[in-house]
This record gives C-alpha cells, structure tokens and sequence, in this order.
C-alpha cells in the first residue's frame, strides 16, 4: 500500500493525488486552511482526519520557560493509500509517524491511522504535567509574594488551558466519530483500540477541569492576600491618622490666638502644651493597643 507524505499543504502533488484517489474538495480546503480544527469525515472510499500534536517549545517572552504549540496533522486514510500532510518540525509528528511505520502494518491503513492518533493523544500528557507544575509554582508564589506578575502568568495558563481543552474536546469528538460510524476506515478489530483512546482523551479533561478549578481557587487566593494586605496598611493609616488628632487638635487650638488660654502668660507653658500633647498621644495609643487595633 502506498504512502504518501507531504510537508507542504500547497505542494501540487496533493493535487494530483486528490485527483488520483477521487479527494473531495473541501477536504483539499481544510488541509491548506492555516487554522482548522480537529475533525474526523468520511468520503467516498476514504477517511480524512485533522488532528492536532502539541510539543513544548521555549516561551519567547521568557525562554526559560516552555509553553504548549499546537500543529496539524492532515490524514487521507484509505483501504489501499494512506496520505499524510505533517509539519516536519513538530517532534509530536515525527514520532506519531516513526511509531505507525514501525508498529503498523501496511496492509491495514486502519491500524496506521489509530496508532498516529493514539501517539498524538499521549503527547497531551506531558503537557498536562507541565501545566501542573505551572500551576504549583503560582500556588506557591501567591502565598509566598503576591504580584501583579502573578496574576498575569494565571490568566496566561487559563487561556492555554482553553485552547487545550477546545482541541482535547474535538478529539474526544474524532474518537468518538471513528468508533460509531461504520463508514469510516476503522474496523471492528481496531474500534477497541480507538475506544481506549477515547478513555485518555476522557481522562485529559478530567484533568484539564481539575486545572482550571486550581487555577481559580489560586486566583481567590491572590484576590484575598490583595485585599488582606489593603486592609492593613489601612488600617496602619487609620491608627496613624488617629494617634495624631490629638496633637492637631491642641496645636490647632493655641494656634487661634484666643486670649484666656491655660498657661497662656507661662513662660513654660509651650512646653506644658508639648508634653500634653505627648501625653493625650500616648494615651490614645494604649488604648488603640487595649483594644487591639494593632
């Protein structure tokens, strides 16, 4: 059985190979559309499938970190052809494609297809273990030193984990068309294996909601530590503010001018106003203490 592999979506051979093996259309649009989503449908005498691998690259914002790139995969399974549209600098790819070469039988493009899917569907793992990671490092962080750096990086892992699970439900979808529809290239003996994929693609948004519910509860945590550290260095401004009235309103009183004052003609008596307003301060001060305000 022949196989076909194109690097190229554009290249005119998969042309002459749509016109060869009787290829609809828009199927030749979805392969060179730039963002398709993961699909399974069937043609006449073929499967096509779009799956999506995911690799970690380095995050070009801070390359000491990695961040999850998804690609496309674009599949023309037939009983007597198989033809592959891959990028070839997607390892995700290039191991789904040695995996079904080696363990495939070139006799039964079935098995080829399952075992590209079920390779492309463990990658998601790792990026799952990377998230989890992800999501320890910001737990730890909100306790430790909370930051509007942090809040940026949450909301950065929420909208990765909605890309993850748009495409991990699209491939519970595939799975899910490739085990009841009995017009596809998958038989009965292989419909098990594909039902098993169908599992870890399950259990991958288990996984993926449990994320995003930590993902949440550290936003709540954030939230809290903010308005925790709000209220006291208000409430060390209330207590500042308050301590000093005292002073204000004496220094306030004998700043009028008013004749008749208490030790107005003493020739100590600014500093008799001083320790009284010393003493009126301090008096404030241990009973903010008595009642435990600081």
């Amino acid at each position: 059985m022949p196989w076909y592999q194109l690097d190229d979506p554009h290249d005119p051979k998969l042309d002459e190979l749509a016109q060869k093996y009787g290829l609809h259309p828009l199927h030749i649009e979805d392969v060179r559309s730039a963002d398709e989503s993961v699909k399974v449908d069937s043609g006449a005498n073929y499967t096509f499938a779009v799956l999506k691998p995911v690799y970690l690259r380095p995050d070009p914002d801070s390359p000491t970190e990695q961040m999850p790139t998804f690609t496309t995969i674009d599949i023309f399974a037939g009983k007597d052809f198989l033809i592959t549209i891959v990028d070839p600098v997607c390892p995700a790819t290039t191991e789904a494609l040695e995996r079904a070469r080696r363990d495939g039988d070139d006799e039964h493009p079935a098995r080829l297809l399952y075992l590209i899917l079920d390779t492309i569907v463990d990658r998601y793992f790792p990026a799952i273990d990377h998230f989890d990671d992800r999501i320890d490092e910001l737990e730890d962080a909100v306790f430790d030193s909370p930051s509007p750096q942090i809040l940026s990086q949450v909301f950065a892992i929420k909208r990765e984990l909605i890309d993850l699970r748009r495409v991990l439900v699209n491939t519970r979808d595939a799975c899910l068309h490739l085990q009841r529809d009995s017009t596809t290239i998958i038989d009965t003996e292989h419909q098990l294996y594909v039902r098993d994929t169908y599992d870890h693609v399950a259990r991958l948004l288990d996984s993926v909601e449990t994320q995003r519910d930590l993902l949440n509860n550290t936003l709540d945590i954030y939230l809290s530590s903010v308005a925790n550290r709000t209220n006291e260095v208000m409430k060390v401004l209330t207590v500042l503010g308050t301590i000093a009235l005292p002073a204000l309103a004496i220094s306030s009183i004998y700043g009028m001018n008013l004749k008749g004052l208490p030790f107005e003609e003493s020739p100590h008596g600014a500093l008799i106003v001083g320790l009284l307003a010393l003493a009126c301060t301090g008096l404030l001060l241990y009973l903010l203490r008595r009642m435990r305000w600081f």
